[in-house]
């Protein structure tokens, strides 16, 4: 992302600083025991409308392979990309201790929503009331 990307809030990265030491050490581990040409990926792949009207709601899911929703190792983010400006983070869902935690961005909280389907392995973004600085890419 490029420098002046607004990164997720604490919640989230508090989240996905453990996640990520403790990733670390998995890997570590892992290529010490694996065997060699064995490799595990994680794919998101989005879905959802082309596009929507000013005033309306917009829902997209993410799909997830590779690794479940409710892990407690990961956090599943929500970016946004208008044309020609600097991508932007939208909010987060992890789990942890047996509860389901949601992030968002003081901007957008009023209008956004993440839920989670974990017998879909997937995860959703709902913004409602959509304006044209709504536009561009959105990303999981």
């Amino acid at each position: 992302l490029p420098p002046d990307t607004e990164l997720p809030g604490p919640g989230c990265w508090g989240q996905f600083e453990a996640s990520l030491k403790m990733n670390l050490l998995l890997i570590f581990l892992f290529m010490l025991e694996a065997p060699s040409g064995v490799l595990s990926q994680v794919q998101l792949r989005e879905t959802g409308p082309g596009e929507a009207k000013p005033g309306e709601s917009l829902t997209l899911t993410c799909t997830i392979s590779g690794d479940s929703v409710s892990s407690t190792r990961a956090t599943w983010d929500w970016f946004r990309q208008p044309a020609g400006k600097r991508p932007e983070w939208m909010g987060c869902t992890w789990y942890r201790s047996g509860r389901w935690n949601t992030e968002y961005p003081s901007s957008l909280q009023s209008r956004t929503t993440i839920t989670q389907d974990t017998s879909k392995n997937q995860f959703s973004l709902q913004l409602r009331s959509l304006t044209a600085a709504d536009t561009g890419t959105y990303y999981c």
